[in-house]
């Protein structure tokens, strides 16, 4: 089998930072290649590499043999025949499925007009393949996070791509749908197409790759056959340590105080008849499948979406919360689960994203005083390894764990004492999880309430004192520690246990 790819000497250098040293490896023709690493390993900036979004770097590429540098993605695409398929969706919600799959490289008919029955047959060949439940013709607006994920793949299989890069494509995937992938990628691999695939989900690594390649701090360190390794080895490679139990919780601080209590809330189309209590010290857990409305809830509690029906207090007081504000002076902070569009501003640095949520702190004489923000940021950053650790670093120029952990920042600036984490480890590295469910305890010890909504179950059964288990909107069960199990609580997600 010949070499697709190969990485010879590749090295990146950022303004105080240094991606990539000397990276060299292989992809063969047809193989699906894990690439893994922590975040901030390098993986992204090897793929910006390959994909001609990052021009400028030292060392050379090989694609079947022959050298290539690619000016820009299109240049990708069209002479190398290579697409990207993202973590973070990127899609124009304004327009229809066929128009985003085909946006660019449109069909025309008589050379000046989108031949749009064209267009619209041939995406939803692509989506018949993915075992899709929506039509080129519909509006991108009305489609979920995991429809938005896969018309992202639909693009790749658009462009008959002969090397196709995912990077996490089932973070926003049901239990059918990423099956649905993994379905695509055999068949894409029978066809000898070349799947790079970069995932924190290690089971997956194990389920569809063929060889792993671990990078960590940029530079390489092995590449291994998925067939003859485990998953204990990979940690140990990507950390350069031994990991077990990463998700177990070392103290309990819970304490009999309520500090929220939730009553009947509702919210039309999206939930109904919530109610739950969060005691002081706790971390309460809030497991459900994609789209049983369990985000709906926290948004609403925290007043970026309306309520219906239902009551909110908070140490034991009625919360009048009508918008984030108001949240805020209360005392919650929400990190959210999509962190690029609602977590923090692009083009602007980690000490001011920081600072957001509690700007009045840094004034002086009615000013921001720049170098109090900088002071801020520079201590949370030491106590939770922000990397860079640079005040002034454009956030959106980060590694994905450590964008979550500057919005971490944001919210331990403030005096926030209930805290509710959305999907805080998605995308985030095996070393990565373990400093933020530290940092969760941590919080615990200050006297801070916690809830935690995760689509992972090791990890809510892990970090969980209590867990509320949601299905299409409504509470299945609500189980104490002696009750977690994996399996019930999973049924119950799937609506085929009632309470």
């Amino acid at each position: 089998m010949g070499k697709a790819i190969e990485f010879s000497h590749v090295s990146k250098q950022f303004p105080g930072v240094k991606a990539l040293k000397d990276v060299s490896f292989s992809v063969a023709q047809g193989e699906v290649h894990a690439l893994l690493g922590e975040n901030g390993a390098g993986k992204s900036t090897l793929l910006n590499i390959l994909h001609g979004v990052q021009t400028d770097y030292e060392g050379d590429i090989f694609l079947s043999g022959e050298p290539v540098n690619f000016r820009n993605p299109h240049d990708a695409i069209i002479r190398g025949r290579i697409s990207k398929v993202h973590q973070e969706i990127n899609v124009v919600r304004d327009l229809t499925v066929g128009q985003n799959v085909t946006l660019g490289y449109e069909m025309v008919r008589a050379g000046l007009f989108v031949d749009y029955r064209k267009v619209n047959k041939t995406v939803n060949e692509i989506l018949g393949k993915l075992n899709c439940d929506f039509r080129a013709e519909e509006m991108v607006s009305s489609l979920t996070a995991g429809q938005m994920q896969m018309l992202e793949i639909a693009k790749a299989l658009f462009h008959n791509s002969r090397i196709i890069s995912m990077d996490e494509p089932t973070s926003s995937l049901t239990e059918k749908e990423t099956s649905s992938l993994f379905n695509i990628i055999g068949e894409l691999k029978k066809s000898g197409i070349t799947v790079i695939y970069v995932s924190h989900r290690l089971d997956e690594i194990f389920q569809i790759c063929d060889r792993a390649t671990i990078l960590r701090d940029g530079e390489y360190i092995a590449t291994l056959d998925v067939a003859s390794t485990s998953k204990d080895e990979l940690i140990k490679m990507m950390v350069g340590r031994n990991v077990s139990s990463i998700a177990a919780r070392t103290i309990d601080c819970v304490q009999d105080e309520v500090v929220l209590k939730v009553e009947g809330l509702s919210r039309s189309q999206h939930y109904e008849d919530i109610s739950f209590e969060l005691k002081k010290g706790e971390i309460l857990g809030f497991f459900g499948l994609v789209g049983a409305g369990r985000t709906e809830v926290m948004r609403t509690i925290f007043g970026a979406d309306k309520k219906t029906a239902g009551s909110v207090f908070i140490k034991g007081k009625p919360a009048n919360i009508r918008n984030t504000r108001d949240a805020l002076k209360l005392g919650l902070g929400l990190l959210p689960e999509e962190r690029k569009s609602q977590g923090f501003i692009s083009f602007t640095s980690n000490a001011d994203n920081t600072a957001l949520s509690s700007l009045q702190k840094y004034l002086t004489y009615g000013f921001v005083d720049t170098r109090k923000k900088y002071e801020n940021y520079s201590r949370i950053a030491d106590e939770i390894k922000i990397n860079p650790r640079q005040p002034d670093f454009l956030t959106q120029n980060m590694s994905g764990g450590n964008q979550q952990k500057v919005i971490l920042a944001r919210w331990l600036s403030t005096d926030a004492d209930i805290l509710i984490f959305d999907e805080p480890t998605k995308g985030i590295d095996v070393a990565a999880k373990m400093e933020i469910y530290r940092l969760m305890e941590s919080l615990l010890k200050e006297g801070k309430s916690i809830i935690v909504v995760s689509s992972e179950l090791p990890e809510i059964t892990g970090i969980s004192d209590r867990i509320i288990v949601f299905h299409e909107g409504r509470k299945m069960v609500e189980l104490s520690k002696p009750q977690f199990d994996e399996q019930t609580i999973l049924n119950y997600a799937m609506g085929e246990l009632n309470t």
